[in-house]
């Protein structure tokens, strides 16, 4: 299997619902590390699974749509307990979403909260 890795970052306001949150149940911010891997089988007739130009400007793209912001506010999350769990997913989703080769498989998205602690979220395309 080959895999292609991209990496940039958001910060968030948000808050999370349920008393297991303790004092993040309250309005606070996030920083984010955020990793893309793409991984597929086979490479295209160029010898790549996906082009990293492309793939690091797609990542951008998606963390600017949600960098930035009080997730909180944002009507594509609603209903949405913003964990990293969940926002994992929401990013993966949004890749996927624009993926302009059939090379790729799956699309795994690691959202590191410090350098101790991540989380993620992978997917079949």
């Amino acid at each position: 299997m080959f895999s292609v890795t991209v990496r940039d970052h958001m910060l968030v306001a948000h808050s999370l619902r349920g008393e297991v949150f303790g004092p993040a149940q309250r309005l606070h911010g996030a920083t984010y590390v955020v990793d893309v891997t793409f991984r597929g089988p086979e490479l295209d007739d160029d010898g790549i699974l996906v082009d990293i130009g492309w793939a690091t400007e797609t990542l951008r793209d998606v963390m600017g749509d949600l960098g930035y912001r009080n997730l909180d506010d944002e009507p594509d999350l609603a209903g949405l307990n913003t964990t990293t769990e969940v926002l994992a997913r929401v990013v993966a989703d949004r890749v996927v979403a624009r993926l302009t080769t059939d090379a790729v498989r799956t699309v795994a998205v690691t959202l590191h909260e410090s350098h101790v602690a991540s989380a993620g979220y992978e997917r079949s395309v």
